[in-house]
């Protein structure tokens, strides 16, 4: 479909390799903290006759003033114990030199048109160039950074008009999900007065004059950012007229817990709807364009499984599907006889997962894991091998697709110790040629980057990536980050991230374990860590841990441990789980009430994987990994900080609220308790200052903790 083909890339990449050095270690000092009164209210809810009190219930209002006090005080406690950390602002200087150099995008082209992003270094926000032809000269499109002071608004490129002339923006703010779509005339590169609000988790789907959108009604004032996000509807909007008269295309009045989306095939014939219960499992429909009044169509029934619309062969569907196909296969449906039995199979499921698949100038293109490694092949329509594409070390390949016109398509590579580099790959002939390259002073050979099996719990044989320089001492005392995520089917691949560089070139390890929850090895990997199985998530990651310690890589007391979000959760079930295999804890942005996180925002759909408190079999299993209620009096906790932000309308700030104070409340030792409360950004740094002021606190935070001097003196 039209939006999938709308590929925007992260920008990221590292610099510099440093000589060994020897890392001198003493006891840190753990200052007696007195944390801000957090004061505790009688609630208690009662699930099917299981009292769970709930003292800090008042926490959730994040309007309140008293809240908003407690925040600032939390927060005053926080930096002064920061500020007290002689090496701080070195790292933080460190950090800043290792991302100041230029990232490029991949670029994708629209028509006679090419986009990309590009950021000089240290740049807030990437900025949108356009260009004409591959040799023309590449001019400013947009540059977030103008348009407001802290360099906190965020712009998306989300869909072309048919004839690319137009090109509808996305524009957010504050790191808050909501955004607003506009609209701009590419040739001149101005804006139209066109202003679609409240929209969530949406692109633009062009069609003729205007474009297909998914929103919702507007929220109450001051419930924007915390509100439960119902009855998600898709209206048409032609071009120039005002959103009051956007034309309801659906909306599912029985069931408001549904997401809905709509795509529109290349050839402007077919409308896609994607309708999903959660973040998981979805139904698609479609729709003859031609036949205004007609209504959509089934082509595949929910919700058990993942299916997509990659694109039409003429009149019939290329669908990406898990059903009877764990690890995902092609298959071609006529619309009009979409019985399973008629499907024609074009890539058969293999042992390696299917993670994508896309095409282009008349190809098709597959991308398979294999043991989180990537693998890529190109086809003919009819699912017959042309080619696997060469790719130049073991890493992650991404950007695989186009339209149809398309004689060259762009791909980047990237991997722990390789800078992402963009290929131009003729679909001709098969040939890679290097289009970009950054230019880092980073020297691959320093580091090694390994891949090891261990054992978890149950048996089950987990991969891990370890990275560390070369010449690395096995004494059980570097320092060592650990990091994962286990949920939704995602997949933690080798990608090149300038953020590890103090790490390893402070004699640390970092280290990434592909544990079950995510989709490295299927939906059978996904669904053995959801629902009823989240705990082998929480196995596999302390699994991963004793590893580390067992193979004198590092000791809990140099073991830090982060996630955000679901990883989040994971950081905060494992603290809680096993406190003494752990010296330092990073919980960001995390589901922490399990009983409640349905409730606001967008948390229902995530109950397709993890369940409900308000299901009496479901909430059995809540309750014993909820980080928030296994804090148990008389235990020492590792020391934690928790950092989440004020604009996180994605998993609400509540949570870390709560955790932290009944973390304070319980901790028995001198381990510091921190929670770090950014302004203005959301469910992961709105730019790139706050994200290099976040890593600085808690690279501080964690040598600190450890009792290493980084070389940055």
């Amino acid at each position: 479909m039209k939006d999938k083909k709308m590929l925007v890339f992260s920008l990221a990449s590292v610099t510099l390799g440093l000589a060994l050095v020897l890392i001198a270690c003493q006891q840190p000092v753990r200052e007696k903290i007195v944390y801000p009164q957090t004061k505790k209210v009688d609630v208690v809810d009662d699930y099917f006759g299981t009292k769970v009190p709930d003292p800090y219930r008042w926490l959730e209002d994040d309007n309140s003033e008293e809240t908003k006090k407690w925040v600032e005080e939390q927060n005053k406690i926080t930096f002064a114990y920061l500020e007290k950390i002689p090496y701080r602002q070195k790292i933080g200087e460190r950090l800043k030199d290792l991302y100041n150099y230029p990232r490029l995008g991949q670029p994708f082209r629209a028509g006679e048109y090419f986009f990309f992003y590009k950021n000089d270094g240290l740049q807030n926000q990437s900025v949108i160039y356009v260009q004409k032809g591959l040799d023309g000269e590449a001019e400013v499109f947009i540059d977030p950074n103008e348009l407001s002071p802290d360099g906190t608004i965020r712009i998306g490129l989300a869909g072309f008009s048919p004839d690319f002339r137009y090109v509808a923006i996305s524009r957010s703010e504050a790191g808050s999900d909501w955004s607003e779509l506009r609209v701009m005339e590419i040739a001149s590169k101005q804006e139209l007065p066109d202003r679609i609000r409240w929209v969530k988790f949406s692109a633009a789907a062009w069609y003729k004059d205007g474009f297909f959108y998914s929103g919702y009604d507007q929220p109450a004032p001051g419930e924007e950012l915390k509100a439960r996000n119902e009855y998600q509807k898709v209206f048409y909007h032609k071009l120039g007229e005002p959103q009051e008269k956007d034309q309801l295309i659906y909306e599912d009045k029985e069931h408001p817990l549904r997401y809905v989306n709509m795509g529109v095939t290349e050839d402007q014939k077919y409308g896609i709807l994607v309708i999903s219960a959660g973040t998981s499992g979805n139904e698609i429909r479609w729709k003859d364009l031609s036949q205004e009044k007609s209504a959509f169509k089934l082509l595949i029934s929910g919700f058990d499984y993942d299916s997509e619309v990659i694109d039409n062969l003429e009149d019939k569907f290329l669908v990406r599907t898990n059903i009877d196909a764990p690890n995902y296969r092609l298959v071609l449906i006529d619309p009009e006889k979409p019985s399973k039995e008629n499907w024609q199979e074009i890539l058969a499921e293999k042992p390696q997962v299917l993670t994508a698949a896309a095409t282009a100038g008349g190809y098709l293109f597959g991308t398979y894991l294999q043991d989180a490694q990537t693998k890529v092949y190109q086809y003919k329509p009819d699912g017959q091998l042309v080619r696997e594409i060469e790719l130049p070390a073991i890493g992650t390949a991404s950007g695989f697709g186009g339209w149809r016109d398309d004689k060259f398509i762009f791909y980047t590579f990237n991997s722990f110790n390789y800078p992402p580099t963009i290929y131009k790959y003729d679909l001709a002939t098969g040939q890679s040629e290097v289009f970009n390259q950054q230019k880092v002073k980073f020297n691959p050979e320093d580091y090694e980057v390994k891949q090891v099996f261990y054992t978890s719990r149950d048996g089950t044989r987990v991969p891990m990536f370890i990275v560390y320089r070369r010449g690395l001492v096995l004494n059980g005392k570097n320092p060592t980050f650990l990091t994962s995520y286990g949920g939704f089917n995602i997949s933690l691949l080798p990608a090149f991230n300038p953020s590890i560089i103090p790490i390893l070139e402070n004699g640390g390890v970092f280290a990434q374990p592909n544990i079950r929850g995510g989709g490295e090895y299927g939906e059978n990997w996904h669904r053995a860590g959801m629902l009823e199985n989240k705990q082998n998530v929480f196995d596999d990651f302390i699994a991963a841990a004793e590893y580390l310690i067992k193979e004198k890589y590092t000791s809990p007391k140099y073991l830090a441990i982060s996630g955000a979000s679901n990883g989040g959760l994971l950081v905060g079930a494992v603290m809680t789980q096993r406190p003494e295999l752990f010296g330092v804890a990073f919980p960001a942005v995390g589901v922490m009430d399990m009983l409640r996180y349905h409730k606001f925002t967008v948390g229902w759909g995530w109950m397709v994987e993890y369940g409900s408190s308000d299901n009496p079999e479901q909430f059995k299993y809540l309750i014993k990994y909820s980080p928030l209620h296994n804090i148990k009096e008389g235990v020492c906790y590792p020391a934690t900080m928790i950092t989440t932000a004020d604009h996180d309308d994605r998993v609400v700030p509540a949570h870390s609220f709560k955790f932290a104070a009944t973390l304070q409340e319980k901790q028995s030792c001198d381990n510091p308790v921190l929670i770090r409360i950014e302004t203005r950004s959301g469910h992961g740094s709105s730019n790139i200052t706050k994200a290099l002021d976040e890593l600085t606190d808690k690279y501080s935070f964690m040598f600190h903790i450890m009792g290493v001097k980084p070389i940055y003196r």
